[in-house]
């Protein structure tokens, strides 16, 4: 039977002593979480591990002896570290001891209270225990067969390193009578920055939740439930984001701790998902008023939008005659025509209207860019739609035709095979969609605004920054380099962590996004296509969202 021992490699080089740990009697072997000097009183070690399995629920205890001489290994000490097994009393009893510089180990297991021992063979494992403890294991993706059943292994190995964090606030500077090595015997590791964002943190929290609660009390009151704001609210992108990026502020400024690994990634990539948010939100305010850009733009905005309106009236005049030679209905053509003429008459009418304010409204909106470059990124794709709307109009006036088309033409073919349409169940909302060039791009337009958003707001960068930094961090399983193998010897083996993988981070701690825009699939926006059904800008009452 093979027994296996997870040493920790910050205790090669500690002084002679016991060794204190975890048995983990399912998979034969012991994890060892830290090494207790001489001289000690057993009593004293007793009483201190049990405040340690009090606090961390980890059945830490004594596990056998460590000897680390760079002298030939005296026979008293070798009798003294037998005797110690007698008085903790823990089966079996792993004695590990080097000498001098060699780079072999000796390893040996007593079963003295045993009525049949076994010779077991040793394999003697190597952790980073401030790695190991650092870092969280995730579950494989395929979470059937062998690889689930080694990854439960080595997830109560980790969990064994993870709990007992109490164990290692001790370091050499302790008045204790223990004295212990392990990872932190140097010096508890820690940050002054840290610790003052810590102690700054908790009123910064208290004033931000009072204020959220206000400003949340405000959203749910009814003055915002009347038509038109509830309208506004629920279909501009604007709208939504501050909503999205409210609930955000809620789970940060939240006293209560994080349950699991899990909640605490998803703090914290909110966290710097809202902090780079605004970074680049109040990059993009600095760039926009400088050397009078928001001039320039609003300068810019009145002829291109004549330049629309004239390819909008040609594309039309086109389809008012003989459009690539085909000869069309001119009753038809001239009153359709007319009436989309008419709209872009209104529509030049309302920019020419607005053109005194527009710099105005820019520069406001520009503002905004404080609160984050996805609400920014929100405004133009609202200010993108109202000065697109007359196109869209056009789209739903070709719909509601080819709707009728397409009816006209399925009424017919009933009625060739005798058949009719019950009116009583129609369940059809409403029409299709025109393969408009403008429209078109305008779709191409919002849809790469609205990803954007979307990416900005559902990416991990806290997770993805972590994998590039500290990759151990976030560990999807373990790989083991054989070091030594000597005939008469433990194998030495040396643990290494393998990272989780950029698409695994992703897949695990990307964030919720919230949108006020539908989400159909491929097969859903083509039956809509064919069917003459309308596609909406916004989320429909009644739409079946894939």
């Amino acid at each position: 039977m093979v027994l296996k021992v997870f040493f920790p490699s910050c205790c090669s080089s500690a002084d002679s002593g016991i060794l204190i740990g975890r048995w983990i009697s399912e998979q034969n072997s012991a994890v060892i979480l830290a090494v207790v000097h001489f001289p000690f009183i057993p009593v004293q070690v007793k009483q201190y591990l049990g405040e340690v399995q009090r606090v961390t629920q980890v059945s830490v205890s004594v596990l056998g002896s460590w000897s680390n001489s760079k002298q030939e290994k005296e026979e008293s000490l070798s009798e003294f570290l037998e005797d110690l097994g007698t008085i903790f009393c823990h089966e079996p009893w792993i004695q590990i001891s080097k000498e001098g510089d060699s780079k072999f180990w000796s390893c040996s297991i007593l079963q003295k209270h045993s009525t049949n021992p076994q010779e077991e063979e040793i394999i003697l494992v190597y952790y980073d225990q401030r790695k190991v403890m650092l870092s969280h294991l995730h579950p494989p993706l395929d979470t059937a067969g062998q690889g689930a059943e080694d990854a439960s292994k080595l997830s109560a190995i980790f969990d064994t390193v993870a709990r007992s964090q109490v164990l290692f606030m001790t370091d050499r500077y302790d008045e204790g009578p223990i004295k212990l090595t392990h990872w932190q015997s140097d010096g508890v590791e820690a940050s002054i920055i840290v610790e003052l964002l810590k102690q700054a943190s908790v009123p910064a929290c208290m004033l931000l939740t009072l204020l959220l609660s206000l400003l949340s009390g405000i959203c749910r009151s009814r003055v915002l439930k009347f038509w038109p704001l509830s309208f506004l609210w629920s279909k501009l992108s604007t709208c939504e984001q501050l909503g999205h990026r409210l609930q955000h502020l809620q789970v940060i400024s939240s006293n209560k701790k994080a349950q699991n690994q899990n909640q605490v990634m998803r703090k914290a990539n909110i966290f710097v998902s809202l902090l780079i948010d605004v970074a680049l939100g109040i990059l993009l305010m600095s760039w926009l008023y400088r050397k009078n850009r928001i001039g320039h733009l609003a300068d810019t905005l009145i002829p291109v939008a004549d330049h629309v309106a004239e390819e909008l009236q040609d594309l039309l005049q086109w389809l008012m005659g003989a459009p690539a030679g085909l000869k069309m209905n001119r009753a038809l053509d001239q009153v359709l025509g007319r009436f989309f003429l008419y709209h872009i008459h209104l529509w030049i009418s309302y920019i020419h209207l607005l053109s005194p304010f527009i710099e105005m409204i820019l520069w406001y909106v520009g503002l905004s860019a404080c609160l984050g470059l996805t609400v920014a990124l929100c405004i133009l794709s609202d200010i993108i739609a109202l000065l697109t709307f007359h196109i869209y109009c056009f789209y739903v006036y070709g719909a509601r035709l080819y709707c009728l088309k397409i009816y006209g033409l399925s009424s017919l073919w009933r009625l060739f095979r005798g058949k009719k349409w019950n009116v009583l169940r129609q369940r059809v909302d409403s029409c299709s969609y025109d393969l408009d060039q403008l429209r078109l791009l305008v779709v191409i337009v919002q849809g790469l605004i609205h990803l954007l958003v979307d990416l900005i707001d559902s990416l991990p960068l806290y997770s993805l920054i972590l994998r590039l930094c500290r990759s151990y961090r976030l560990a999807a399983g373990v790989k083991f380099r054989v070091l030594e193998q000597q005939d008469g010897k433990p194998l030495r083996l040396l643990m290494q962590i393998n990272p989780l993988s950029y698409g695994g981070v992703v897949q695990t701690y990307r964030l919720p996004t919230y949108s006020c825009y539908p989400r159909d699939s491929w097969a859903s926006l083509c039956k809509k296509l064919f069917l003459g059904e309308l596609i909406y800008p916004w989320k429909h009452k009644g739409d079946k969202q894939n």
